[in-house]
């Protein structure tokens, strides 16, 4: 079964992400960093995906979100802990490195 990172809106975003560990992956189409993440974050979905949710948030279309978290740069990879933000990392990021990051909040 092929998984798919789910897309959050302004309107699900906190239902969403308010249990569980969340990686949210702020994006934009036009964003050439963002768009070598996007396969990164893929992977881990299907590798982590029973430990980690993965969702993604298109700045463009959801502006409120993006503002409510102080998005000024993307990527921009927010991680949530049970409606907490817990960490935020800013630019492209190594599927190594987010690995090591995530393990510590599981």
């Amino acid at each position: 079964m092929i998984r798919m990172v789910k897309s959050l809106t302004d309107k699900n975003f906190v239902e969403e992400t308010k249990d569980g560990v969340v990686l949210v992956d702020f994006w934009a189409t036009w964003c050439g960093p963002c768009r070598m993440q996007g396969p990164v974050i893929d992977q881990l979905d299907e590798e982590m995906g029973d430990k980690v949710t993965f969702t993604k948030v298109d700045v463009d279309e959801n502006p409120e979100t993006a503002r409510a978290f102080g998005i000024m740069s993307i990527p921009t990879l927010l991680i949530k802990k049970d409606g907490e933000v817990v960490n935020k990392v800013v630019g492209y990021h190594a599927k190594e490195q987010l690995e090591e990051l995530l393990a510590q909040y599981l």
